[in-house]
C-alpha cells in the first residue's frame, strides 16, 4: 500500500492545505465535498502536488515538514508554491 503526502490550492483564496493519505483520490473527493471540517469553506480545491511513500509514518513526516518554516522555504525555492 501507499501513503501520499499531497498540496491542495483553493480556488476561492489561493492558500495551500497540507495533508497525508492513503487515497488520494478519495481524500480529494472528500475535501470537495465539504466533508473535512479544515476545508470546507475553501472549495473548490485542486491537487497542487504530491509525493507517494511506503509507510504512513514517512507521509505524515512529509507533512509535518511542508507544514514547517524549513518546508515552506524548500517548496519556495522548488516553485511548488
Amino acid at each position: 500500500m501507499s501513503f501520499f503526502t499531497y498540496i491542495l490550492k483553493s480556488q476561492k483564496d489561493g492558500g495551500y492545505y497540507y495533508g497525508h493519505t492513503n487515497n488520494l483520490k478519495a481524500r480529494l473527493h472528500r475535501h470537495n465535498q465539504k466533508q473535512v471540517k479544515s476545508t470546507k469553506y475553501r472549495v473548490p480545491l485542486d491537487l497542487h502536488y504530491f509525493e507517494e511513500f511506503e509507510t504512513k509514518s514517512e507521509a505524515y513526516r512529509q507533512e509535518m515538514y511542508f507544514k514547517s518554516v524549513a518546508g515552506k522555504v524548500y517548496l519556495r525555492d522548488k516553485g511548488i508554491i
